[in-house]
């Protein structure tokens, strides 16, 4: 299995439009950070994990053009706008799953998906449990993660979990994210505290807690640091995560 981290940022990416601080200006590479994605390869089967606005250019990056099927987080502005650009790939049928509330804003912002043309050949499929389910013989176990007041999805494949956008976890999830090779979650900064995202003392709490082998940090902002700095002053077995990292498990 390959998983590409597509961005890494948070919604408004790294550098900030009309910011000038340090980071912002940063000439790492690993400091420029576009909209949170990852891409999930076993075999011939490509898994994205939200499709926000930099899709376009993540893929021709990463020199990816093929996409069977979508699992979204949740319907925010930065998880589903790059949707419209699956056009070009959307030869055969790509799969989208979501909450029933997230595919219902779908069909709405999208309508023309669903139009007479039929242009783009999707299926919205409704994650109404927290059962595990498959994609090409990858077993998706959805897990219920809390965004603010607003209940999100986060996603175990194997022992990998895939959890962005949390600022708090119910017990019931901390329970199904035992025994994990790779934990990628979400760490927004270092202070002040955030009512919808974790910070950087809180992601290192969960993990605490968690004990997986391995961490990487995604959905950061300019206000975390920079990346060589932060990765430096990090526990044993916990990274920042940066755009276009690849992983083969």
């Amino acid at each position: 299995m390959k998983i590409t981290f597509l961005g890494t940022g948070t919604s408004q990416g790294i550098p900030v439009i009309g910011l000038t601080n340090p980071i912002c200006l940063s000439t790492d590479f690993k400091d420029k950070r576009l909209r949170s994605s990852i891409l999930i390869k076993k075999k011939n089967t490509n898994i994205l994990i939200d499709c926000g606005p930099d899709f376009r250019y993540q893929m021709l990056r990463s020199k990816n053009n093929n996409i069977d099927a979508i699992l979204l987080t949740h319907e925010h502005n930065d998880h589903i706008s790059g949707l419209d650009d699956i056009y070009p790939i959307n030869k055969k049928k790509i799969y989208i799953y979501g909450l029933p509330r997230t595919l219902e804003i779908l069909k709405k912002r999208f309508f023309y998906f669903f139009s007479e043309e039929k242009k783009f050949n999707v299926q919205l499929i409704n994650i109404e449990t927290y059962i595990t389910f498959s994609i090409s013989n990858i077993e998706i176990m959805p897990l219920l993660i809390m965004h603010g007041k607003l209940p999100i999805l986060g996603y175990r494949i194997n022992n990998i979990a895939y959890i962005t956008d949390a600022n708090f976890i119910p017990n019931e999830t901390i329970n199904k994210l035992k025994g994990l090779e790779i934990l990628i979650l979400n760490s927004l900064r270092k202070k002040p505290k955030h009512k919808s995202h974790f910070i950087l003392s809180e992601s290192l709490k969960l993990i605490e807690i968690l004990k997986p082998k391995k961490t990487y940090l995604t959905h950061i902002s300019h206000l975390l640091g920079f990346h060589a700095i932060v990765e430096q002053e990090l526990p044993n077995n916990i990274y920042l995560a940066y755009d276009c990292l690849i992983l083969n498990l």
